[in-house]
Order: structure tokens, then sequence, then C-alpha cells
């Protein structure tokens, strides 16, 4: 069945769409910056679900202290149109990324991270083109196994490396726990905090994140702000970690049931052009259909999204438009040019996805 804004969505749009319910992203936003003001943490969420200097400006006018980037590419873009407290939380090398890093010194307050001793020999550089210093935290890995340095002898190496560079401040630590591993966390952070400060240096920064970690908010004793990013729309995956419901899910794709032609089986419009197949740590399916929560997304083709139709007695018709909740909402949103703002059944504009395709 097809709800009036869907048939409102699917004839002044097209489909598949994606559609973001602007009562729910406020409300995301006011909850978060809420929970973090409780926390006693800053809130710098990272803008790599939204892409969008209006939904950013909208979390620092809540009461977020600047933004997180990913990448250059998406920090140029926030500070081109005004935001100027940027945390990159990636590694960055080369001339190249040296003088965009060095432009984005002359229009907002950068701090960058960097967790071995290539990076940090290349940053003086950036910090001498622009004439400013350049604050550098120090990347440690507590758990992920993905960037960072895994020990606190290591940290505490390369915060004195990045004292002893010219134009570079050690600015403190970034920390990206697992769901579990916040007790380990903090015998990590105490022990390089205690090695710093014997060498005369100190943590003014202390960066947790991200959104499946709100539930362990505050926990790291010294943290000094937090980093969730996809708290703002979430998906099947904070859902999933406990720290969104289904009404909290703001953005969903549109799509349109195209062909119906076995009983137990169909076939959307959105396929993995759209959806994207990021399976979302082991979730069943690639999405839920709200009209439809029995039914499994099962398969991808590049514009052809599978239904599997056998767990459920109520099943689409060919031409009913679905809502759908993607498993990881900031992969999906890194797919459109643009997405539709809606409040209730209105529609009420569209919004540019302004960083997208910023990869570098």
């Amino acid at each position: 069945m097809t709800t009036p804004l869907a048939a409102k969505i699917a004839r002044d749009y097209g489909t598949p769409c994606a559609v973001i319910d602007m009562d729910k992203v406020e409300r995301n936003i006011a909850r978060v910056q809420s929970a973090c003001d409780v926390a006693g943490v800053a809130n710098r969420p990272h803008i790599k679900t939204h892409k969008s200097p209006m939904l950013a400006k909208m979390q620092i006018d809540a009461g977020a202290r600047g933004i997180t980037c990913q990448k250059l590419g998406e920090a140029e873009v926030m500070a081109d149109a005004g935001i100027d407290d940027i945390l990159i939380t990636y590694n960055l090398i080369g001339d190249e990324k040296m003088a965009r890093l060095a432009a984005l010194q002359a229009k907002a307050n950068m701090t960058v991270a960097a967790d071995n001793t290539v990076v940090i020999a290349g940053l003086p550089k950036a910090a001498e083109i622009s004439g400013r210093s350049l604050s550098v935290v120090v990347e440690c890995d507590t758990g992920r196994k993905r960037a960072g340095v895994e020990t606190p002898a290591e940290a505490i190496a390369l915060a004195r490396q990045i004292a002893a560079s010219k134009g570079l401040n050690f600015a403190g630590f970034m920390l990206y726990p697992t769901e579990t591993g916040w007790a380990e966390a903090q015998t990590f952070f105490d022990e390089a905090l205690k090695g710093v400060r014997e060498h005369g240096l100190d943590a003014t920064m202390v960066s947790t994140g991200g959104s499946p970690n709100l539930i362990n908010l505050g926990k790291l004793k010294g943290a000094t702000e937090h980093r969730p990013g996809t708290y703002i729309y979430n998906d099947r995956m904070q859902v999933a970690a406990g720290v969104a419901g289904w009404d909290d899910c703001a953005l969903n794709i549109y799509s349109t049931v195209v062909s119906r032609a076995a009983p137990e089986r169909g076939i959307l419009d959105a396929g993995s052009k759209t959806l994207t197949s990021d399976p979302g740590g082991g979730l069943d399916g690639f999405g839920l259909i709200l009209e439809h929560p029995e039914a499994k997304i099962a398969r991808f083709a590049e514009e052809h999204g599978f239904l599997d139709l056998s767990r459920t007695n109520t099943r689409p018709n060919v031409g009913d438009v679905v809502r759908i909740v993607p498993n990881h909402v900031c992969v999906v949103v890194n797919m459109m040019d643009e997405v539709v703002m809606v409040r209730g059944d209105e529609i009420i504009g569209v919004l540019p996805v302004a960083a997208r395709g910023k990869l570098r």
C-alpha cells in the first residue's frame, strides 16, 4: 500500500528517492546534544553521515563544538560554508594534501589526527605554508584494529614528536573504543596521559566516538568531547546497537515495487547503487521495509533489489511505493546528489548533499 506522501514523492521526484523527516532530524540533534551536556562532554558531530553544511550548522546552533570530518574534501565544503572549528580524523599524507590543509588553516581552526611518524613529519609543511600553528591529536587503537597506535608507549612517543616539530601543537588523544571496551580504553588513556605529563605535555583534547557508543557517553574519565555521526539520521545498525528506535530513523529510501514475477519474490527499483551492499554488521537483509517488516531484501543487482516474501503474508503489489530504513545510512547518503525534506505529509524542499563523493 502506498501512503499519500509516498505517492507525492514518486510523482514529483521519482523513485528511488532519499527522504529525510526534518522533525525527526531536529529531535535527534536535540536528544544527543542534551545527552552530551548531561555527560559533561562537548559534542563534535561527524558530518560523514549527512554531508550538509546546513545540517552541520543546525548541530552547532544546538550546542555542538565544531564538527568532525573524515577527509579534506569534506572539510573544504564545510569551511567554505563558514564553519570554523574542524577536526579531521584521518592520516593526511603528501604535498598535495598539505597545500590543501594549509588553505583550510586560513579559513578555520583545524585539528588533525596522526598515528605514525611519517604523517607527523609531513604536517609542519602545512603549518609553514599557512603561517599558523597546527593542532594534532594522536589516534589510539583501543580495540577496533583499524587505525591508531596500539600501545600507550607509542602514543607518548608520537606526542613528543608532535611537540618537538616546528609549527605543531600536541593537542591530545583521539579514541574510538569498541562498545564493550571502555575499561580497556581507560587503562590505555590513563597510561598515555601519565606518560605525556611526565614530559611536560598535557592532553587538552580527548575525543571519543561514535554513535553506537552513545550508550557509553561520558564513561571515559578525562574525555572532553564525543564524535557521533549517524545519530542525526540513524539506521538499522543503530537500532540493533540499542541507541535508536525505528521512530528515530529520519532517512528512508522510497522505492517502487517494479516486478512480482512469483508469489514469494519481487523486485524493487533500489539496488546496490542506492542502498549499497553493506551488510551492516551481520544484519539479515539489506534494509527494513516499514510497510512489510517481515519481507527481506535478500540481495542486489546494481538497479534491482531482490525481495524474499516467503516470511510475510502482507505482500506488496507492482506499483506500490515502500519506505526502507537502510542498514548503514552513511554510505547510502554518499550515493545521493540530494535528499528530499519533509515534515509530516508535506514536502518542504530539497537539500543538496554538498560533500558527497569527497573521498580525498
